[in-house]
């Protein structure tokens, strides 16, 4: 490298630290880059979108684009945007974990306009898993605080399906007629046959799924299809009477964006999560779609299931964040003591 070539590259290096460059945009290695931080089971969902994803934006744009994953948490992602890490998008799995990041001031109030229904490109929801033949009878709610039943759900103060399951678990009452005493009831003996807290949806799947533990698994309906599907028959989901319509969302991060000079292709990214060809794929991994043709063709992967929304028990998902899983919230008080 000669002396004009060194010098041209040490300017560079000082504009890319000094931020007058951001380094997703920069053109390292002939690929944009873009970060998506998701929540914990959707690691096989978005390696085939992304996949699909950059072929669509090579033939469209004419640039190749690479898409970096973090899974984890969704509280837990949540909170390590908020401390760093530098997201281009999220893709989370409650609403209410995104806006903690617009309460920190990344993401722009109005979020939640920025694509169809409200920014969610799919919706979801907890069922269980149980081993062959059911040994425990596990049908609905109720058999779970039956007594020597060992449940196996995530930490509610990390993960998002551990969250989920507190609030299906809560609603499993308020839907049949009963008040909140009994429904705090309910949830207080629940917890007490919790053997085991993953800190997130994956680590609970390898818990029950691969070490053995506990009898039923509390978890996303995607991670239950995957479970059943990779166990030859030795675990199989049941579908309870109800339970909770999850709302995963997702946007981009303003404050990143700005800085990595990657909005345009982060909201190309997003955009597409809605696209029949993304929409065909959530499906296929078990994801209930949005896109109506799409859904019709997969009801019986997905089949019908009464699912009650977050109002049914609370104001709204951040009303229920607070509620629930807030400082001296309900599932402080209920107090399941240690467990591993």
């Amino acid at each position: 490298m000669n002396g004009k070539l060194l010098n041209a590259f040490a300017l560079l290096l000082v504009a890319v630290a000094a931020g007058l460059i951001g380094y997703r945009n920069f053109d390292w290695g002939g690929s944009r880059k873009l970060l998506n931080v998701s929540y914990d089971p959707t690691r096989e969902v978005y390696d085939d979108i992304d996949q699909a994803f950059a072929a669509d934006y090579l033939k469209r744009i004419g640039s190749r684009i690479v898409i970096e994953q973090s899974h984890g948490g969704s509280s837990r992602q949540a909170q390590a945007v908020a401390q760093g890490l530098a997201a281009d998008v999220v893709t989370l799995a409650l609403p209410s974990d995104i806006q903690s990041l617009v309460n920190r001031g990344l993401i722009a109030e109005d979020w939640r306009a920025r694509f169809p229904h409200d920014s969610q490109p799919y919706y979801s929801t907890i069922v269980f898993v149980v081993r062959r033949s059911n040994p425990k009878h596990i049908r609905d709610w109720p058999d779970l605080i039956a007594p020597g039943v060992s449940i196996v759900t995530p930490d509610p103060k990390t993960s998002g399906n551990g969250k989920l399951s507190l609030l299906a678990a809560w609603g499993s009452v308020i839907n049949k007629g009963g008040n909140e005493a009994q429904a705090r009831e309910f949830v207080r003996q629940l917890y007490r046959n919790v053997q085991i807290l993953g800190q997130g949806a994956r680590d609970a799947a390898t818990k029950f799924a691969l070490q053995g533990d506990g009898d039923v698994q509390l978890t996303w309906e995607n991670e239950a299809i995957r479970e059943s599907n990779e166990s030859k028959g030795e675990l199989q989901i049941v579908y309870p009477v109800s339970s909770i319509r999850a709302e995963p969302s997702v946007t981009w991060v303003d404050a990143n964006v700005s800085s990595h000079q990657t909005e345009a292709a982060a909201r190309a990214y997003l955009a597409y999560l809605f696209t029949a060809p993304a929409q065909e794929i959530f499906a296929a991994h078990g994801y209930r779609p949005i896109d109506a043709a799409v859904a019709k063709k997969y009801e019986a992967q997905l089949p019908p299931i009464n699912l009650f929304p977050i109002t049914r028990i609370a104001k709204d998902w951040d009303d229920a964040q607070a509620r629930f899983f807030g400082e001296n919230g309900v599932y402080d008080s209920i107090q399941p003591g240690k467990i591993q």
